[in-house]
């Protein structure tokens, strides 16, 4: 039997160049309250796979896809604010 080995290193998973940069750390660090909302409201939805959704259910569920509109409304504000040109209005 023959083996079929790789010529390149086995790990390259961990090169220094591989490393997020300040920039989109930045960018993960802003849109982390939208993305805690989509868990947030996976998790309601998760909940009810398996069994029928009583009222509380449904209410969380609401409750959590309303949040999620709300972050991306605060989001898309932030992102709109930001990027003009000199501070400009």
């Amino acid at each position: 039997m023959d083996h079929i080995v790789t010529v390149q290193d086995a790990v390259t998973a961990f090169e220094p160049w591989m490393e997020p940069t300040a920039a989109e750390l930045d960018a993960i660090e802003l849109e982390m309250p939208l993305i805690l909302a989509d868990v947030d409201l996976l998790d309601a939805q998760i909940i009810t796979l398996d069994r029928t959704p009583t009222e509380l259910d449904a209410r969380r569920i609401r409750r959590a896809r309303r949040r999620v509109l709300a972050e991306r409304l605060a989001l898309a504000n932030r992102t709109a604010t930001a990027s003009l040109p000199g501070g400009a209005a």
